[in-house]
């Protein structure tokens, strides 16, 4: 029988075309900020085993108390908030191996910018500045960043922390003072309308809030009180209203939360009790206790942030300065140690992690 050596190598195009559209990619970036080092970490982390591996050249410096980290959609670009000096430093990422190289001058923001949101499409960035009580709304291109017309915003006194819905038209911000929560109808130039009906009511000294992944609810960690508040969001004005049986009772005080990728799952992570509360979610967004739930930690949970993946909750331990890995059992949300964690010299004030 005679080779035929144009069909073999035509196989051989068609299974290297194949695989490469089979394959995925087998680390996704995370960067956290270093306030006691006026600088921002980067890992490269595995997808499969969680494990973290320091990026060469990181810390890199920043400005002064790094308080809130983001990266764009894209990932060519990383902007973290400087609460001393009132800034905010942008990034270049490197594409191979998502090292950071600073854009010069740095972006003025107002007094103590702490939180940082993007929406999907990358081009508005939303700056909550603690200290003067308001919201800067800046327009992105090619990692530039422009004020629009109106921004910054007046919001609440002294706002804590916001998020902004996945469909980019609400933002909510929460007042610990007055233990409540506003919403705000985002224009597709990123202006802002506060939402009629609002402030809502929250439990005691409200801290962190999180919105599921199709945008249906508002989870709040209220701290004071060790108890989450569920609001409903109407998909249409961004109205808020508790469902039946909120509060829910949660672990000591209650720092921050986070729903998984798949939205079947809520953690919250328990400064004072040192676990991680696990609710799987009804379809009403009532939450339900999963069994085995809370889960201890490696001492005093201060933050967690969802594996893009779903397959491991991130936990950053405020007392061994760790960002531990736990794993995730997608069939039931139970949460296991696992041998992955990465020790950083100082305290970690905020993570993102990349898809």
């Amino acid at each position: 029988m005679r080779f035929n050596t144009k069909i073999w190598l035509g196989f051989l195009a068609l299974l290297t075309i194949t695989a490469a559209g089979c394959s995925a990619p087998a680390t996704h970036l995370t960067y956290a900020t270093l306030p006691a080092l006026n600088a921002v970490a980067a890992f490269r982390v595995n997808n499969q085993s969680a494990a973290f591996t320091k990026i060469v050249g990181s810390p890199y410096p920043t400005g002064t108390s790094p308080s809130a980290v983001v990266v764009d959609p894209a990932g060519q670009f990383a902007y973290v908030a400087n609460q001393v000096d009132n800034t905010i430093s942008r990034f270049a990422i490197d594409s191979k191996i998502g090292s950071l190289t600073e854009i010069l001058p740095r972006i003025e923001t107002g007094f103590s910018p702490s939180a940082l949101v993007m929406n999907s499409g990358g081009n508005l960035l939303f700056v909550m500045n603690e200290v003067s009580d308001n919201i800067g709304v800046y327009a992105v291109k090619s990692g530039l960043l422009t004020q629009i017309s109106g921004s910054p915003f007046l919001t609440v006194r002294n706002p804590v922390a916001m998020v902004l819905a996945p469909s980019g038209k609400f933002l909510y911000v929460l007042n610990t003072d007055n233990a409540e929560v506003l919403g705000y109808a985002v224009s597709s130039s990123g202006s802002l309308q506060q939402i009629a009906g609002l402030p809502a009511a929250t439990g005691t000294g409200p801290l962190a809030l999180a919105v599921d992944p199709g945008g249906k609810f508002l989870y709040i960690a209220n701290t004071l009180q060790n108890t989450l508040s569920v609001l409903a969001i109407n998909s249409t004005s961004g109205a808020l209203t508790p469902i039946p049986g909120s509060p829910f009772l949660t672990g000591t005080s209650p720092l921050s939360l986070t729903v998984s990728t798949s939205g079947q799952y809520l953690y919250i992570a328990n400064l004072g009790s040192n676990n991680i509360t696990a609710f799987s979610i009804a379809s009403d967004g009532e939450p339900n206790l999963i069994t085995g739930s809370p889960f201890s930690t490696l001492g005093s949970p201060s933050l967690i942030v969802s594996d893009p993946n779903g397959l491991f909750l991130y936990v950053v331990n405020q007392t061994t300065k760790t960002v531990s890995a736990l794993d995730i059992d997608a069939s039931n949300g139970t949460l296991t140690n696992g041998p992955e964690s990465s020790t950083t010299s100082v305290a970690i004030s905020s993570m993102f992690v990349t898809q």
